[in-house]
C-alpha cells in the first residue's frame, strides 16, 4: 500500500485555516417564508417554447411550496448599454439577491445558448458592494432545441453557473423538437420529458432545503478571510 507520510503545512499557512465539522451544519434554521426560486428563459417569441417549459416548471415547484418569480426578460438592456438603475436591470439584480434558488432555461441556437439568455446573466454582478447576488444559489439548467437532442446548451449554463458560483444541481432538462411537446395553449403534453422535468424540479426543490441557512457557512473561504484580515491589519 502507497501511503502519504508528510501531512505537514507551511508556517504561514494555518492562520485563518479552519477545519470543516458536520457540528457547523447541525443547527436547525427556521424560517418565515417558503423557499424562494427565480426562474430565467433565453426567448422573446410570443410561442415561446423556453418559456412554456420555465411556466411548467413553476408550476411543479409551486406546487412544492416554492414562491416563484419568473423574470421577464422584454425591455431588459444589452450588458454594459444602460445603468445600473434601469428599471429591467434593478428588478433582475433585486429577484436575484431575493432569490435562494434558480432555474435558467435556454433554447439551442447555434449549438450554444441565446443572446437572450447570456443577457440576463451578464447583467446579474459577481459582486455588488459587499454582496453577491448569486453565490450559494442553487441552480437547474434546462435546456429546449428545434430538433434532435442536444446538451451543449446546458453544459454552457453549467459553466456559467459555476462561474457565477452557484451550486448546479446534477440533474437536468433537455427537451428535443420542442414543438411536437406542448400543446397549443402552451401546456407541456405528458412525456418522458415532463417526467424528467419533475424530477429536476424535485431535486432543485431538495437541495434547496437542504442548503438553506448554510450557503454562508459553505461559501465561506481560506482566501477571502486572509484577504480580509490584511484589508483589517491596513486599516490600523
Amino acid at each position: 500500500m502507497n501511503t502519504f507520510s508528510d501531512t505537514s503545512l507551511p508556517p504561514f499557512a494555518h492562520d485563518h485555516l479552519e477545519i470543516p465539522v458536520p457540528e457547523n451544519f447541525s443547527t436547525p434554521k427556521t424560517f418565515d417564508h417558503p423557499p424562494r426560486i427565480l426562474l430565467l428563459y433565453g426567448s422573446l417569441r410570443e410561442r415561446s417554447y423556453s418559456r412554456f417549459l420555465t411556466e411548467e416548471a413553476a408550476r411543479i415547484l409551486s406546487h412544492f411550496g416554492a414562491e416563484v418569480r419568473i423574470f421577464d426578460p422584454r425591455e431588459l438592456p444589452i450588458a454594459g448599454s444602460a445603468a445600473d438603475d434601469h428599471p429591467k436591470v434593478a428588478e433582475l439584480r433585486a429577484l436575484s439577491l431575493w432569490s435562494e434558488g434558480q432555474v435558467w432555461c435556454s433554447p439551442e441556437r447555434h449549438g450554444a445558448i441565446t443572446a437572450v439568455m447570456k443577457n440576463q446573466i451578464d447583467w446579474i454582478p459577481l459582486e455588488q458592494g459587499a454582496v453577491r447576488p448569486s453565490q450559494g444559489r442553487t441552480l437547474a439548467v434546462m435546456q429546449v432545441s428545434g430538433g434532435s437532442q442536444s446538451f451543449n446548451t446546458v453544459n454552457t449554463l453549467r459553466l456559467l453557473g459555476r462561474w457565477m458560483r452557484m451550486l448546479t444541481i446534477p440533474n437536468q432538462s433537455s427537451v428535443a423538437k420542442a414543438y411536437e411537446e406542448f400543446d397549443e395553449a402552451g401546456r407541456m403534453k405528458p412525456s418522458p420529458y415532463y417526467d424528467r422535468l419533475v424530477d429536476v424540479m424535485e431535486e432543485l426543490f431538495k437541495f434547496t432545503l437542504l442548503l438553506r441557512g448554510h450557503t454562508d457557512y459553505l461559501t465561506d473561504r481560506y482566501s477571502e478571510r486572509k484577504q480580509q484580515a490584511a484589508h483589517a491589519i491596513n486599516k490600523i
